[in-house]
Formats: C-alpha cells, structure tokens, sequence
C-alpha cells in the first residue's frame, strides 16, 4: 500500500506540474492577441483579434481530431515519418496523465497558427484564416513534431535508431514550433505581397507603425511569462529520480532551463535595445520587445542542455541575426507587419544551430537519459562534442523548411488562385475591421479619425 500511496502522490504532482505548465503556454495566445493588436494599425485591430481567437479555436478541433494522432498516435500504421493516421481520440490511453500530455501539446500547436497570421496581417481574406489555420494546425505542424518528439521519430534524440548517432535536440520546439510557423508565413507573405502603401513607388519602404505600443509591451511580457510553461515544462515530470545521484533530478535541470530562457530573452532585447539606436537614432520599445522574443525563440531549441553563460552568447547572436533579417526584407520589399518569418524562422533556424554547437554532454544526458551513468551521447562541437548533433540540427533545418515549403505554398498559392486570400485594395485601405467586421474595434473612434479612404469604399460597395 505504502509503494502505490507513492506511486500516486509522485502521478498527482506530475500531472499537476504539466496541467500547469500548459496552461502558461495557452497564456501565451493572451500575449500573441495582445502583441498582434498593438502591432497593426487601428482599422484593423478587431481583424487581428478576431483571427487570433480563430487560431484557437479551429486549431483545438482540428488537433484533436487529426493532430495528436499525426504527432503521437501509438496505433497501426504508425512509422517515423507520418505517425499514424486514426484520429487522436482512438489513441489517446485513458489515463489522467495523458490527458493532460495531450493538453499541453495542444497549447503548442495552436502557438504556431498564431506565428503564421502574423505574417499575413492586415490584408488577408478571413475565410483564408479558417483554412490554413486548419490544415497547419491538424497536418503540417503535427508531422514535424511526430519526427522530432516521438520516440518513433526520425530525428528524435529518444529514437531507438538515432541520426547520426545523436538524434535533432529541439527541447521546446525552435524548429518544431517557431521554424514551421516562420516558413509558413514566409510563403503567406510572398503570395500575398506587401500592403499597399508599404512601399512608394520607387521601392522605399514607407513606415506603417502598430497603433498601441502599451498592448505591445503587455503582450510581451504575458509572452515572457508563458514561456516559463513552454520551456520548463516541456519536461513533462518534475519528480523523477536520476539513479546515481541524490541531489539531482528534472527539478535541477527545470530551474536551469528557467534561468538560461531568462538570459538569452534578455540579452537579445538589451542587445536590440543599443544596436537599433546606433541604426535609427533613437529608443524604441516595440524593437526591444522583438529583440527580446527573438532570443526566447532561439534559446528554446537547448534551453535544458546549455550553461546560462551560453545562452547569453545565444541571445547576442539572435538579436543580429533579427537586426539583420529585418534590414534584408526592407531591401527585398518583403512585408511582414509582426516581423514574424525574421523572428520565428530565423531565430528559429539559429537556435537549432545554436544547440548543436553549445550543448553540454552532462545536461544532454541529464535531459534524454533520466542521468544514467556511462552513457554517452554526442554534444556541442564548440563543447568538444564533435559534428554528429551539429549534423542532425542541420538536418532538421533542413526537413523542416522542406516540408513547410511544399505543403504551406501550394495551399497558399491555391488560395490565392482562388481569390479568397487577399481582400481588395479598397478593403484593405479602408480597414478590415470596417470592410469584413461591421465596425472598427474601439468605439471612439471618430468618424473624422477614419481612413481617407473611407468614404470611396463606401461609395464602391453603394455601386455595387
């Protein structure tokens, strides 16, 4: 009686730590709402929240019906490269604590929707939403994750037939998450084209700033603060014991992921913070903030395998790594409103990069192998690891911009052939909150404080 009173107490406060650390990643949606609306213009705040609530929703359908099974599924027909494809409720155990696994992962994949409608804010169709939000969410996202985070995967670090001998080590998901979500709205943006007004008639871009940087900031720290359950609690136990060791267990490598995703975060906003006032002149918070989600997004990838002092090296890089980005779209006349495809994609692709080279043997252990002693595993080139884990990020960088491209381009390309992606130019100078929602988000707003343009959508759609 006593082993199993334990067995059940070390269950409850597992299942506890998971529930609650699923809950800080859906937080995180409050944070994308919050970060999205400060960051567009006003006509179009109701649009963007609207899309972001979509997200949710049409991704907690779609994840439970045919996601989970893609990612985790355990029944016939599973294999390492397309899961398995019952639908998520046949395989899902009937126990608490798999509930509560197939909650959590539900929290990141409707994270990457998210991601994605940053790209093609202000002047997409919202049926085009309901569409791509569906298919990312229930078939593209769930693929990538059933190869890196499956054990049946083909580049899961837990595999039983690992790349290279070590296996892709993408903790949080830097690639399964933030990558896939990038590279989709890579291919958004591209078909869609710029906003109108974006850029002049010579090419130059014409500053088109978000309306409300309180609800930035807001939205960046409710970010900062569900990553704590994105990045922790991708642990999934808190209490499991490591055998050659008293004083050690999740609980020390957990509160170690915590501090390194505060330090990379924090030196890539400190370092956004100066390196955009040496380029534009002066201070600007809404810079900072993506700066600083940029090193979260980078530090994700090996935020249980690193030493802080790497993750501040981390962080320095992935703000330049986004400084730089954002100068090359401004010159390819690329128009992503969030920055979301130079945060997400390239400090994803970084981070991946990052870990193959930073990655310490001990905490690589401590994190795939539960601290068995004389185990050893591939780790960090610049670590003395050698190339095997560099080899298998690479790869995963690889796969993952693939599979994004040939599946997220062609819908969105279709999409677009079908004229249900991007709204009118009318529309689109009018606002959407206007032109496809009935009225604008905030109630004062004047009818002098409207688009000039106002009054010809009004006077087109009298016409027609």
């Amino acid at each position: 009686m006593e082993a199993s009173w334990e067995a059940s107490v070390t269950d409850s406060i597992n299942t506890v730590y998971l529930l609650f650390s699923a809950y800080l990643v859906f937080v995180m949606q409050l944070g994308f709402a919050m970060l999205c609306a400060g960051s567009v213009q006003a006509k179009n705040a109701m649009n963007i929240m609207l899309t972001n609530v979509v997200d949710a929703v049409v991704g907690s359908i779609s994840y439970y019906l045919f996601g989970f099974a893609f990612a985790f599924g355990d029944g016939s027909g599973s294999n390492p490269f397309i899961g398995t494809s019952f639908f998520a409720l046949k395989d899902i155990p009937s126990s608490t604590y798999d509930y509560s696994y197939f909650l959590y992962q539900w929290a990141f994949a409707i994270a990457v929707a998210g991601i994605t409608s940053g790209s093609i804010a202000e002047r997409t169709q919202f049926s085009a939403y309901l569409v791509f939000s569906f298919f990312l969410t229930g078939f593209v996202y769930p693929i990538v994750a059933h190869w890196v985070w499956s054990s049946s995967g083909w580049l899961s670090p837990s595999s039983s037939d690992l790349l290279f001998g070590s296996g892709a080590i993408d903790f949080a998901g830097s690639g399964v998450v933030h990558l896939v979500g990038g590279i989709a709205g890579l291919w958004g943006s591209l078909i869609e084209g710029p906003r109108a007004g974006r850029f002049d008639a010579f090419g130059k871009p014409v500053l088109m700033r978000g309306h409300n940087a309180t609800l930035v900031v807001l939205g960046t720290f409710l970010l900062w603060f569900g990553w704590f359950g994105f990045n922790p609690g991708s642990f999934d136990k808190i209490l499991v014991s490591y055998p050659t060791t008293s004083d050690q267990g999740n609980w020390t490598a957990i509160g170690r992921t915590a501090v390194t995703t505060t330090l990379a975060g924090s030196t890539a906003g400190l370092v956004t913070l100066f390196g955009r006032r040496l380029l534009v002149g002066h201070w600007d918070a809404l810079d900072v903030c993506n700066g600083l989600l940029g090193g979260f997004v980078a530090i994700t990838s090996g935020c249980s395998v690193v030493d802080p002092w790497a993750a501040i090296i981390c962080g320095f890089v992935s703000a330049w790594v986004l400084i730089g980005l954002n100068i090359a779209a401004l010159k390819l006349r690329f128009d992503d409103p969030l920055e979301a495809t130079q945060l997400h994609g390239g400090c994803g692709a970084w981070g991946l990069i990052f870990t193959g080279l930073f990655a310490k043997e001990e905490f690589v252990i401590q994190a795939y192998d539960s601290g068995e002693s004389g185990v050893s595993r591939p780790y960090g080139l610049f670590m003395g690891g050698g190339w095997a884990l560099l080899g298998a990020q690479v790869v995963e960088v690889l796969a993952i911009v693939g599979w994004v491209s040939a599946t997220m381009g062609p819908l969105f390309y279709a999409l677009h052939k079908l004229n249900i992606l991007r709204i009118s130019v009318e529309e689109e100078l009018a606002g959407l909150d206007i032109s496809s929602h009935g009225g604008y988000a905030y109630t004062g707003h004047a009818e002098e404080s409207r688009p000039r343009f106002y009054a010809d959508y009004v006077r087109l759609q009298d016409q027609s």
